[in-house]
């Protein structure tokens, strides 16, 4: 199986690299069985994953497709396919979501997510949630009930909650809550410790460093002191992991898509903070094919929230793929809509990925038999992203960490890859 990164540097003078007309592929063709199809794509964060925990990351991975292919497989659409794999991610304790999830500046955990169905359009989202152990299940269950149409007195049903009310709402619709102590795990615990040393680091820094300014100490005993301190914070950074949003994407027998997302958000984060995986148009997005777009997409984000946010990514990225080259379109978008973006320009290091789908109906030459012709991709700007993907008739999930070329510079070059699956058919 082929398996080969593309890169491109930042810059407005930038060459596509030699081989960006086309991705690398990962190929896996499916007979017409008769039996359930669909495909999942889910991604562990884009972030650094260490080589240490590689196995880690891509056994989290695989247990998500896994959980989402069973849901296929059974007959389920793929918002709730995508939602059991989004559970998955959130259970693990080396992931940044649910459970084990980065803790704010006064240790606390707060979640995003949202969901989207491409079948309906309607979107469902939580903001700083706490004590939920799978913030997913709340965005979908706002989905589920605004599909129900408006609340008594003809009000319009919530999409996007937030803080105490999202935590009321979900106790108010029969989902159980979870301590915040229980959702901290070993692993958390020690990165909180470890960035509020790392804080403290940085104020002792800056402090010494306004008095050195100032004339009021300025011996050599000061300088040196300053750059033990310095010292101290580059070994409190070479130790710490930085691992960012989960998510999925997926489509079903029917050629339905669906996204979610879900992440602890940024460590030491001011408490209230709410990232780009509950905003609509920045953490997922899903849309069926419809007559003026030919394709259905799907599209999750992970990454620097702020960033993600200000670009509306996961938008940018589903309106590229109605392109005739998904990867060149792709390619083009994370350059010129994200690390070029004019409202990033002030960003010497912008940092992100995505993962992405699109899918049609195509019919085999040789008979009348329709399949579903998935392509999917997935990008990022940071050090590495772990990725899993897999098929309703593959055996088990294929996983994979894409980390940037050698010599490439996280928040300025790029890697991409991915591939194309032929879903089973059936009769038209």
């Amino acid at each position: 199986m082929e398996n080969t990164p593309n890169s491109a540097e930042r810059g407005p003078d930038s060459a596509l690299p030699a081989n960006a007309g086309s991705p690398p592929r990962h190929n896996s063709l499916s007979s017409a069985n008769g039996k359930s199809v669909g495909f999942v794509l889910v991604h562990a964060g884009a972030g650094y994953h260490s080589e240490s925990k590689a196995k880690e990351y891509k056994h989290v991975c695989k247990r998500a497709c896994q959980k989402a292919v069973d849901r296929l497989k059974a007959g389920a659409q793929a918002v709730e396919a995508v939602t059991a794999a989004l559970i998955e991610l959130e259970d693990s304790p080396f992931t940044n979501a649910g459970m084990g999830s980065n803790l704010n500046l006064l240790g606390e955990i707060e979640c995003d997510a949202s969901i989207m169905d491409g079948k309906t359009l309607h979107y469902g989202a939580v903001g700083a949630l706490s004590g939920i152990k799978n913030p997913v299940l709340v965005a979908r269950r706002l989905l589920v009930e605004a599909q129900k149409g408006k609340l008594s007195a003809g009000r319009i049903p919530p999409c996007f909650l937030v803080g105490k009310g999202a935590q009321q709402w979900a106790a108010g619709h029969g989902i159980p809550p979870c301590p915040s102590e229980r959702m901290a795990t070993k692993f958390s615990m020690s990165a909180y410790r470890r960035n509020k040393r790392k804080m403290e680091l940085a104020e002792k820094v800056e402090t010494e460093r306004c008095h050195v300014k100032r004339g009021r100490q300025s011996n050599d005993s000061d300088l040196g002191r300053l750059g033990k301190v310095k010292a101290m914070m580059a070994e409190e950074e070479d130790d710490a992991a930085c691992l960012d949003t989960v998510g999925a994407i997926v489509v079903d027998q029917e050629g339905n898509v669906a996204a979610a997302v879900s992440s602890g958000g940024l460590a030491m984060k001011h408490p209230g903070r709410v990232g780009q995986a509950a905003l609509f148009g920045c953490g997922c997005w899903a849309q069926n094919s419809c007559n003026a777009n030919p394709y259905s997409t799907a599209v999750s984000t992970s990454g620097c929230g702020e960033h993600l946010m200000r670009t509306m990514l996961a938008r940018e990225c589903s309106s590229a793929l109605q392109a005739e080259d998904a990867h060149h379109a792709l390619l083009e978008t994370m350059q010129t809509k994200f690390i070029r973006s004019p409202f990033l320009a002030s960003e010497d290091c912008v940092l992100g990925g995505v993962i992405v789908l699109r899918c049609c109906r195509c019919v085999e030459t040789s008979s009348d038999i329709q399949a579903l012709l998935v392509e999917f991709l997935w990008s990022h700007t940071t050090e590495s992203m772990c990725v899993g993907y897999m098929s309703a008739q593959d055996s088990k999930a294929k996983t994979h960490i894409s980390r940037l070329p050698p010599g490439a510079v996280a928040g300025q070059s790029l890697a991409i890859e991915g591939g194309v699956c032929r879903l089973g058919s059936k009769s038209d």
